[in-house]
């Protein structure tokens, strides 16, 4: 009998264990963007699938980088030579779907004797790699979503009694940090468009694009240089003219994330799949802790979007080989390969079931992953809108540097506001107009 962690919450916890097989494994590929650690870190996840059951061997390949990834898989389905499953990232999930060279999660956990219970994953990170009617089409995998980190003790010194809630509170301490002596307040990467720009949209509930950024079909147009973002540009422009903000990136010498774990700038906004790495790297003098995205006061809040990649199953492969993908991919859903994976990534945990089972055993309680929580909750935060489901726009990687284009002219050439987001816009439309062209005739899932 199979224990099926896919299904629900609802079941003890148990070890995966198959029954031993005469014959030999069935082999079969999963290709992913990940390097450095990480890679490390999900050949350690192989490898304790193959060591968990006998049936099946996985063999994880690395493509160095979401982007290589992609291509890479496509090339590989073209040539008839593509692995049984693939990790895509979030602002690829559109090609993916118009591909056609996937299976459905349901379906490929169907094939291999499993039944799917979406709704046993967070709100934000499902909606963001399902259809526009509901159905998940890929596991969601390496997820994440922004945050903002903040150096207590500097907020102390300079006379700050609570973390920022606002973006009213974060001007507040800024200027209180600059104030008592701090050179940088906020680390600031224009090219950050996922959490300054994306993030920003979503918990403020303002849209991207139309047609639910895009998840009503392929003629959606941007129209981000008409809402709340226009504000929030022109108010990070005053802080930047301001000293408040702070330009840091690895072209200018030290990147955000580096600024704050020396204790160079005292606030930041970066993953939460950071977390781990803050807690190792950070200088034993810089203390600090985690927060959600700060919003205006008065606003509504909604929940943030998700970061990261789902693993997609594609087609042409065995029937042996979808079994074995549909016994990884319910190896990945049980509770403790959900606690192992955040505990050595600072990757949330993507179904409620691994959440709430790692919150029961006090994993949240204490340093180091004590402050991880704020990820869920900014998940799952207010009620789910068109605008915060998540953004299907086609070329949305090319879409993400004219955004930070647009940004970086702001800040550094003082372009106005408006005439770079207009610009932004445009081209960004030109860029949509294209990838419709391509897929002509098309209708989303």
């Amino acid at each position: 009998m199979k224990t099926n962690w896919l299904y629900g919450a609802a079941f003890a916890a148990a070890a995966l264990v198959s029954s031993a097989s005469a014959q030999a494994a069935t082999k079969f590929e999963f290709w992913y963007g990940l390097s450095g650690d990480l890679s490390e870190r999900v050949q350690e996840m192989c490898t304790r699938f193959n060591q968990a059951q006998t049936d099946f061997e996985i063999a994880c390949v690395s493509q160095d980088n979401y982007d290589n990834n992609l291509q890479n898989t496509i090339a590989a389905f073209r040539a008839n030579k593509q692995p049984t499953l693939t990790q895509i990232f979030d602002a690829g999930t559109l090609d993916l779907m118009l591909s056609g060279a996937y299976m459905s999660l349901g379906e490929l956990m169907a094939a291999g004797g499993y039944t799917l219970n979406s709704e046993n994953y967070l709100r934000g990170i499902r909606s963001y790699f399902s259809t526009s009617k509901g159905e998940l089409l890929s596991l969601p995998f390496n997820n994440s979503t922004a945050v903002i980190y903040y150096n207590t003790d500097a907020l102390t010194k300079a006379g700050v009694a609570a973390i920022p809630a606002t973006w009213e509170d974060v001007e507040d301490a800024a200027r209180k940090l600059k104030a008592a002596g701090y050179a940088c307040p906020v680390a600031f990467d224009p090219s950050g468009v996922w959490q300054w720009f994306e993030q920003f949209s979503a918990v403020h509930n303002q849209p991207i694009a139309s047609k639910g950024n895009g998840y009503g079909g392929l003629d959606a147009e941007y129209v981000l240089n008409k809402t709340k973002f226009v504000d929030q540009l022109t108010w990070y422009k005053k802080m930047f003219d301001e000293g408040l903000f702070v330009h840091k990136s690895k072209a200018a010498g030290e990147t955000p994330n580096d600024a704050f774990v020396n204790g160079n700038c005292q606030i930041t906004s970066s993953s939460i799949a950071d977390h781990g790495s803050f807690t190792k790297q950070a200088k034993p003098e810089v203390k600090w802790t985690v927060a959600m995205l700060p919003v205006w006061a008065g606003t509504d809040r909604k929940n943030s979007f998700v970061g990261g990649a789902s693993i997609w199953a594609l087609k042409g492969k065995s029937a042996e080989e979808y079994k074995g993908a549909a016994a990884f991919f319910n190896f990945l859903a049980t509770p403790e390969q959900a606690e192992h994976w955040s505990t050595i990534t600072g990757y949330v945990p993507v179904t409620m079931a691994g959440f709430e089972a790692m919150k029961a055993k006090g994993f949240y309680d204490n340093a180091p992953y004590k402050g991880r929580e704020v990820a869920i909750e900014s998940l799952t935060y207010g009620e789910a809108t068109e605008n915060t489901q998540g953004i299907r726009l086609g070329n949305y990687v090319t879409m993400r540097k004219e955004i930070g284009n647009a940004m970086a002219d702001v800040m550094f050439n003082n372009v106005p506001v408006q005439q770079a987001l207009d610009t932004a816009v445009a081209n960004g439309n030109a860029l949509l107009r294209k990838f419709e062209k391509t897929y002509q005739g098309a209708q989303l899932p």
